[in-house]
C-alpha cells in the first residue's frame, strides 16, 4: 500500500485502484472509492465510452485520474497489468469472459499481484443462463421481484425507480462493500480474491426485510396494497393546490396523531385502524392537501414530528435548509453535486477534482505509479472494441 499524497484525504487514502472504463454502476463504485480518498486511475479506451454526455459533466468520474490504453493493441494488456502490479483493487464491468479474452482477467491480474482485489460489476453475475446476455437496470429489477413490488396501483404497471435501486444500490454499493471486505482480508492474510457483484444479487438482497414480512403474512405479494408501497393512506404522496406534492410517512401512532391534528382530519383519523376505511381516509387526506400550496403545507409541518416533507425537484433540493446546513450538496468548479457520503470525523472525504477527462493524467500516473509504458506518444491509433468487449449494460 502506498503512502497517501498530500492532496488526498479520506479513510482510503493510500489505496490504489485501477478502473477499466465503463458506464453505470462500475464508475459510480469507483467514484465512491475515490471520494473516500483512494487513488483511482481510470483506464479509458481510445474513442471513449457511450454515456452520451460531455465527459466534463460526468460527475461519476470526479476525484479520479485517467490514462488511455487500447486493450486491443499488442502492448495494451501488459500496460494494464503493469498498473495492476502496483494496485490494491481493480474494477471492471465487462460481460463475463471479456476481460479474460482481453488478457486482463482475474488469473492474469492475480498472477501479477496475488494481493489484488478484483472487483467485477455485472447485472446477471459471472454465471447462470443469463450471464452472457445484455441487460439494463430495469431487467435485473424485473426478475428479482423488486420492480414488481414498486407502485401505488395494484391494477397498474410497476413504477420505475430511475436506475437507482438496481445499478447503484444493488450494484455499485454492493461492489464497494465487497471490495472493502476483501481489502481487509488481503491485508490480514496477504491473499487477493475476486468479488462478483451482480445487480440481481444485490437487488434481491435489498428486499430481505420484505421477504420476511411476506413469509410472516405481513406483506401481500402484489403492489399498492401494503404499508410501504403506496397502499397505506398515511405513507404516500399527495398533490397540493399549486400542483406540488407532499410526502407523508406518519407510520407510528404518535407521529400519525400529530399528522392528523396538523392536517385537520380529526373526524376520520380513527380510520387508521380499519383497513376497510382506508379509501375513505385517503380521500379525506387528499382533499385537505389540495386546499393549500406546497409552501403553505411545508410551513404547517415544519419542525414537527408528523413526518411530512415537501417533494422537491433535483434543482430545488440543494437549497433545502437542512441539506444546506449539512452541506449535503457542494459546488466544485461551478457544478453543484452531492457531497461524498458517508461522513468521517477523523478522515473526511472531499471533492478534490472535477470529472477527469480521458487520458488527462497519463504522465502524472506514469511518474507516481512508476509505469514507464504509459507514454502518450506510444499510444496506437484508436480502434473500436469488439461487441463482446463492451460492458454489460446496467
Amino acid at each position: 500500500m502506498t503512502t497517501p499524497g498530500p492532496s488526498r484525504t479520506g479513510p482510503l487514502a493510500g489505496i490504489r485502484v485501477v478502473e477499466l472504463a465503463g458506464i453505470g454502476p462500475g464508475p459510480f463504485a469507483a467514484m465512491v472509492l475515490a471520494d473516500l480518498g483512494a487513488d483511482v486511475v481510470r483506464v479509458d479506451r481510445p474513442g471513449g465510452t457511450a454515456l452520451g454526455i460531455d465527459p466534463a459533466y460526468d460527475l461519476t468520474n470526479r476525484n479520479k485520474r485517467s490514462v488511455r490504453v487500447d486493450l486491443k493493441a499488442a502492448d495494451g494488456p501488459a500496460t494494464v497489468l503493469d498498473l495492476v502490479a502496483r494496485a490494491d483493487v481493480l474494477v471492471e464491468g465487462y460481460r463475463p469472459g471479456v476481460a479474460e479474452r482481453l488478457g486482463v482477467g482475474p488469473d492474469a491480474a492475480l498472477a501479477r499481484n496475488p494481493r489484488l482485489v478484483y472487483g467485477r460489476m455485472t447485472g446477471w453475475g459471472q454465471d447462470g443462463p443469463l450471464a452472457p446476455t445484455a441487460g439494463h437496470d430495469i431487467s435485473y429489477l424485473a426478475v428479482t421481484g423488486t420492480l414488481g413490488m414498486i407502485g401505488p396501483d395494484p391494477e397498474g404497471p410497476p413504477t420505475i425507480p430511475a436506475n437507482l435501486v438496481g445499478d447503484y444500490a444493488g450494484g455499485s454499493l454492493y461492489l464497494v462493500i465487497g471490495i472493502l471486505a476483501a481489502l481487509r482480508h488481503a491485508r490480514e492474510h496477504g491473499e487477493g480474491q475476486v468479488v462478483d457483484a451482480a445487480i440481481v444479487d444485490g437487488a434481491a438482497h435489498l428486499a430481505t426485510m420484505i421477504h420476511g414480512m411476506l413469509a410472516a403474512g405481513g406483506w401481500q405479494d402484489r403492489r399498492g396494497v401494503n404499508l410501504l408501497d403506496g397502499g397505506c393512506p398515511f405513507y404516500g404522496t399527495y398533490e397540493t393546490s399549486d400542483g406540488g406534492y407532499m410526502a407523508v410517512g406518519a407510520l407510528e401512532q404518535r407521529f400519525y396523531d400529530e399528522f392528523a391534528r396538523l392536517l385537520g382530519i380529526g373526524e376520520v383519523a380513527g380510520a387508521r385502524f380499519d383497513l376497510a376505511r382506508w379509501p375513505e381516509l385517503r380521500t379525506a387526506v387528499a382533499a385537505r392537501f389540495r386546499t393549500r400550496t406546497r409552501a403553505e403545507w411545508t410551513a404547517v409541518f415544519e419542525g414537527t414530528d408528523a413526518c411530512v416533507a415537501p417533494v422537491l425537484s433535483m434543482r430545488e433540493a440543494p437549497a433545502h435548509p437542512h441539506l444546506a446546513a449539512r452541506g449535503t450538496f457542494v459546488e466544485h468548479a461551478g457544478q453543484v453535486q452531492p457531497a461524498p457520503a458517508p461522513r468521517f470525523s477523523a478522515t473526511p472525504g472531499t471533492v478534490r477534482t472535477g470529472p477527469v477527462l480521458p487520458g488527462a493524467d497519463t504522465d502524472e500516473v506514469a511518474r507516481d505509479w512508476d509505469v514507464p509504458a504509459l507514454r502518450p506518444s506510444g499510444l496506437p491509433a484508436p480502434t473500436d472494441q469488439p461487441d463482446d468487449a463492451k460492458e454489460q449494460q446496467a
